[in-house]
């Protein structure tokens, strides 16, 4: 282990500006509300390196000198600081998927969903940009391979699920998409339950037909030439 990445032809700068953006989107999780004090991780992917926020530290005492970096084996490459304790989850999207930034948290609607249903009912066309109706992951003990088992399969096909008493899970390509599909996820839960939540109302849901066209347009949203 080593406290400072070694340096190659490819990768001192860029690990550098990686760590700096990791730990920008993690105290972006704290500003929106999406998780208190230590609790949700982020991550991102260079290559077979796995940066990663360590765990019960504070984002905003996060610095430079703190990179932390783990192998997709799980083996502490960078940093002394230990790494996430649901390393598990992310280390089993990078293996599974084309992922390169992974974003976990305790997200309170989604949360309180999760506790709820075992899909959240499509009541909104964003639902689309996750992939279809979002599944809820089975619980299990924080931090265990059991519950990175139920999360992967509750990702089929996905790019974001709930962890049910638990919370949210999504990736992306990059860490704006991660953090993006988090917190549409994180409105998605909030509009059904205000939606739900009127006596005499069952809100009115769309069909796998609807979700589909919305997907396809989805995918060509946005500037072309820019990202997101």
């Amino acid at each position: 282990m080593q406290d400072t990445p070694r340096p190659t032809k490819d990768r001192p700068d860029r690990l550098a500006e990686a760590w700096s953006e990791l730990v920008a989107a993690a105290r972006r999780t704290v500003a929106e509300g999406l998780v208190v004090g230590t609790s949700g991780n982020v991550s991102c992917r260079i290559k077979d390196l796995i940066l990663v926020t360590p765990t019960g530290v504070p984002y905003d005492r996060l610095g430079p000198g703190d990179l932390t970096a783990v192998g997709l084996d799980g083996v502490q490459i960078i940093g002394s600081l230990r790494p996430t304790s649901e390393l598990p989850m992310h280390l089993a999207v990078y293996r599974d998927t084309s992922a390169t930034a992974v974003v976990h948290t305790h997200a309170p609607y989604a949360t309180a969903v999760s506790t709820l249903v075992t899909e959240l009912p499509p009541v909104h066309y964003m639902t689309g940009a996750l992939g279809g109706p979002v599944r809820v992951a089975p619980y299990a003990l924080y931090g265990t391979e059991e519950l990175a088992a139920h999360m992967l399969d509750a990702l089929r096909d996905r790019t974001g699920c709930l962890l049910r008493n638990h919370g949210t899970m999504a990736y992306g390509d990059s860490l704006d998409q991660a953090l993006d599909r988090t917190a549409q996820l994180e409105w998605l839960c909030r509009v059904w339950l205000i939606a739900s939540s009127l006596p005499g109302h069952t809100p009115s849901l769309l069909s796998p037909g609807q979700l589909d066209e919305a997907r396809d347009k989805l995918g060509g949203y946005g500037q072309p030439g820019r990202p997101g």
